[in-house]
């Protein structure tokens, strides 16, 4: 969700996707997708669209594309430069986070809306990137601009990026091999599940505790990080056949992912929840890959996905403010009002895409990028 590092261009052959790795098929198209569910969920569908499954995918993708550059970079220089890491992401991810907020802030502020209010520990919280925590404690709506609920999810992602680097450097520098570095992601995949399940369980936590906080969460970032490290579809050769991967690992992550939608125990949801969806989309998004040019994979490739997936960040952050203002000021049926938002949304993201993302862009380019 929150990084657009590579332009997801279709390749002619999986050897010429190793060849030109900054070149990645079906990226921007799951963006996409991932996108429409979080989209549909909250225009209305929630009942029937799961939107924490597409909040789970662009966990998942965010890891692997981040770790996929940290160890391309690696390889290539036998260091990581943190300091163009961060930096980096400061001009993707900062200017259209800001800006967004600013202008809920000001609306707010404004009395654009019939309901809303603003308070400084919550302002604080989202500027500072720990609102997530801030919402487990004060609720959704205390202080807290309408629509901007969603920049929790962005918390989640900002604390794991300021850990995660040091962790991939720690184990490259003592010469981890692929495997053992596997390994470890695992493991802290299970240390996650652990702490869920005794939170659930044992301490009898809220929903939200288990939902938003980032150490309950991460795992999804970590799935996305082990595909980047291991069997990675655009790096390492291919060790999974076609044969294999479409008669067995495709329908087993298909069936993890249906099984952790159709489960509705709250304390299936918010412990093995997770663990499935990620560990689901691993076979998932390696035929997404290898397969771009097969249906169903190759919707993924269209010219409208791709490009949808390129406004995906825009989208995300504007696409609930959106929402609210035209349930807050337009009186038409559900489904009217849906298509009005999207519209809305698909517009003041391509300006913010155009007049922001892609000059920051030039900016993120001039200042090195190691792993080009």
């Amino acid at each position: 969700m929150t990084t657009n590092a590579f332009e997801s261009n279709p390749a002619p052959s999986a050897a010429s996707t190793r060849s030109h790795p900054s070149h990645i098929p079906s990226l921007d198209g799951i963006r996409a997708v991932s996108f429409l569910i979080v989209f549909l969920s909250h225009a209305g569908l929630k009942g029937m669209v799961p939107g924490y499954f597409g909040l789970s995918v662009f966990f998942f993708l965010s890891g692997y594309l981040i770790t996929t550059l940290l160890r391309l970079e690696f390889d290539q220089h036998k260091n990581i430069s943190l300091k163009q890491f961060y930096l980096r992401r400061a001009f993707r991810i900062l200017p259209p986070f800001y800006l967004v907020l600013i202008v809920a802030y000001l609306l707010t502020g404004l009395g654009a809306w019939r309901e809303g209010s603003l308070s400084a520990p919550a302002v604080t919280s989202q500027l500072l990137h720990y609102v997530n925590y801030y919402i487990i404690q004060h609720g959704w709506w205390e202080g807290i601009a309408p629509g901007t609920w969603v920049y929790w999810s962005l918390a989640v992602e900002e604390h794991f990026y300021l850990l995660f680097p040091l962790i991939y450097l720690w184990l490259r520098k003592r010469g981890c091999s692929s495997r053992q570095q596997a390994v470890v992601l695992i493991g802290l995949c299970a240390l996650v599940l652990a702490w869920r399940c005794f939170l659930v369980f044992v301490m009898d936590a809220p929903k939200d505790r288990l939902y938003i906080a980032s150490d309950t969460r991460v795992d999804s970032i970590l799935a996305g990080c082990l595909l980047a490290v291991w069997q990675n579809p655009v790096i390492d050769r291919q060790a999974i056949s076609d044969r294999r991967l479409g008669l067995l690992w495709l329908p087993v992550g298909a069936v993890m992912v249906l099984v952790s939608l159709v489960i509705r125990r709250p304390d299936f949801e918010q412990s093995f929840r997770y663990t499935l969806q990620s560990f689901g989309l691993l076979p998932l998004f390696i035929a997404a890959i290898r397969w771009h040019d097969r249906l169903p994979f190759r919707w993924l490739n269209t010219g409208v996905a791709k490009y949808l997936g390129v406004l995906s960040y825009a989208m995300y952050l504007t696409h609930t403010t959106v929402i609210w203002g035209v349930d807050d000021r337009v009186k038409l049926p559900d489904a009217v009002r849906a298509v009005l938002s999207l519209v809305i949304v698909i517009a003041v993201s391509t300006l913010i895409h155009r007049l922001v993302e892609r000059p920051f862009a030039k900016l993120r380019r001039r200042f090195g990028s190691r792993e080009a």
